[in-house]
């Protein structure tokens, strides 16, 4: 393989300052609660407030912020988001089965969380698509209380109308406009007026995820989430200014966001280059673009197909595109990644915001462990065994001799004084 663009920078670095620093926030909003809350609210977002909590006149003066092609935009996804979390609820069902053992049944049951916090991220831009990832597919898993949040956003004062919106559409059942670590800690151990959750998910800055890290263990978490990614697989028959847009499109997120293209031919990679110069300066966001690929995008010439597919599956990247002529035979050989986008018609931009699979993904190559967001998140699958006097006599000698070699004779004794009460 010859590498044509090398990334220049590391995109994601933990130091011991920020370790420190969520340390100290955290530390802050467990002490002090909601004051807390609403003293990093002046420091950070410069707002006045009294409660960071939305009421029902904010929910709904959103609603008359935000223009009907937008509303109806964000059911369409919620809908579509809505429909692949329910078809994934189907295939996760209760067990309960006769063990090999006469007298044992044996099985487990699926039980959504009683609470979650979603977090919804305000950057660069509104993100209502994240909203509605996160709070619909935990309401499609059956999680009773839904809290959502979300920063102020710039020029607003309070959460951005549309992701205001896209919240309450998606069934948020309560509203906080928060963000950042001290968000984080809030919906971990609670506060005045925020009940403790038991699961937090959804994607944030480098603050957002080191709190994430943190508090893992008091609460749980979807995943610790670092830049986002898209990794392209092409060969000659693909576009070069489709490869081009959605390496741009993957750029234009964030300076960190990492885009790779990975192709077998020199011919399409420079025409490739070609249309993402030309099409770089007529973005309206070619300076984050532009500063993203030059620090983080790379080119790769494969000598083949195999040695693509073999490449994508090192990396694990949290998208990977599929452009290439046999497109579902090489879609089946790949294993890890977040989600895959296959087909010269199937852009990331689908899967962002409307096609339903949802966009939490892993990233920085946990994807070669772990998934996405979806409702199995939300559902804990705890066990259970039934056992009848006749299974405990079938199960008695093989335990009592595991109990002696482990040295736990009170396991053993639980075992042997049964048995001897059905004397």
């Amino acid at each position: 393989m010859k590498i044509l663009k090398q990334a220049e920078k590391k995109t994601y670095q933990r130091d011991s300052a920020l370790t420190r620093t969520v340390m100290d926030i955290i530390d802050h909003v467990r002490a002090d609660g909601d004051k807390a809350l609403i003293e990093y609210a002046a420091k950070f977002d410069h707002m006045d407030i009294d409660t960071v909590k939305i009421s029902p006149e904010q929910v709904k003066a959103a609603y008359e912020q935000v223009d009907q092609e937008t509303i109806d935009t964000i059911k369409f996804a919620a809908g579509q988001i809505r429909f692949f979390a329910e078809q994934q609820r189907t295939c996760l069902k209760d067990l309960n089965i006769q063990s090999r053992v006469e007298g044992v049944e044996i099985g487990h049951r699926m039980i959504p969380v009683d609470r979650c916090g979603c977090y919804v991220p305000a950057g660069r831009h509104p993100l209502p698509s994240s909203a509605l990832m996160g709070i619909v597919t935990a309401k499609a898993a059956g999680v009773k209380q839904v809290a959502a949040c979300s920063p102020a956003y710039k020029g607003y004062g309070t959460i951005h109308p549309a992701v205001l919106v896209a919240m309450d559409i998606a069934g948020a059942d309560e509203i906080y406009c928060m963000g950042g670590a001290q968000a984080v800690a809030a919906f971990a151990y609670g506060t005045e007026s925020i009940g403790k959750v038991d699961l937090i998910v959804g994607p944030g800055n480098k603050f957002v995820t080191e709190a994430k890290r943190q508090v893992l263990g008091d609460v749980g978490i979807d995943s610790l989430a670092g830049p986002s990614e898209v990794l392209i697989v092409a060969d000659a028959s693909a576009n070069p200014t489709f490869l081009a847009i959605d390496l741009l499109g993957q750029a234009e997120h964030d300076p960190n966001s990492k885009a790779i293209l990975v192709c077998t031919d020199e011919a399409t990679i420079e025409k490739t280059m070609q249309e993402l110069d030309r099409l770089m300066e007529t973005l309206e966001t070619r300076d984050v673009a532009t500063q993203s690929w030059q620090d983080n995008g790379a080119v790769y010439l494969a000598d083949s197909m195999e040695e693509a597919i073999a490449f994508s599956n090192e990396i694990a990247p949290e998208h990977l595109e599929v452009e290439v002529a046999n497109e579902r035979e090489v879609a089946q050989q790949m294993l890890h990644y977040g989600s895959m986008f296959v087909g010269h018609y199937a852009p990331v931009a689908f899967g962002d915001f409307v096609s339903g699979p949802n966009h939490t993904l892993p990233t920085m190559g946990t994807a070669r462990y772990s998934n996405g967001v979806w409702v199995g998140t939300f559902i804990k699958t705890p066990f259970h065994q039934f056992v009848s006097q006749q299974g405990c006599v079938n199960l008695a000698q093989p335990t009592m001799h595991f109990a002696d070699v482990e040295g736990l004779p009170a396991h053993r004794d639980s075992v042997r004084l049964r048995l001897e009460s059905m004397k």
